[in-house]
């Protein structure tokens, strides 16, 4: 699966070492975003946000959705039927025998979640994000 991205805005990546990380973040947003873990189910309060506003990965403030990208997947994750532009990039995951599309922060490389093709429309497309990968900045 190829997950469709807006234009491809210009991201300048940054790199810290793994000790700057670790200061940087509390336990459970670096296990997520650096060893690629999954928070469990309905444990982010992010899941329940309704205000207006942006959703910035947890590792460097860059902008990944906007709230209009949002939606309530059941699922049990933050979840977003598409993302800004050029703000996150996509490889394939193998690690559970199936394929999955996995994304990070094109900016820091943090793991945010794996996107399916089950959203609803106009992508079709479920970004479903780790709530401790996030930060929530309201309008």
């Amino acid at each position: 699966m190829k997950a469709t991205q807006p234009n491809q805005a210009e991201v300048v990546p940054i790199d810290r070492p793994d000790t700057e990380w670790r200061e940087l973040l509390t336990p459970e947003q670096y296990r997520v975003l650096r060893e690629e873990a999954t928070e469990r189910r309905y444990t982010s309060a992010l899941n329940r946000e309704t205000r207006s506003g942006t959703y910035v990965c947890a590792g460097c403030g860059s902008p990944l959705f906007t709230s209009a990208m949002k939606y309530d997947s059941g699922t049990g994750w933050p979840s977003f039927y598409t993302c800004l532009a050029g703000a996150l990039e996509t490889k394939s995951d193998r690690r559970l025998f199936v394929e999955r599309t996995e994304y990070h922060c094109a900016r820091c490389g943090g793991h945010q979640g794996h996107v399916f093709e089950d959203g609803p429309a106009p992508t079709g497309q479920r970004w479903c994000n780790n709530g401790a990968a996030l930060r929530f900045e309201p309008d």
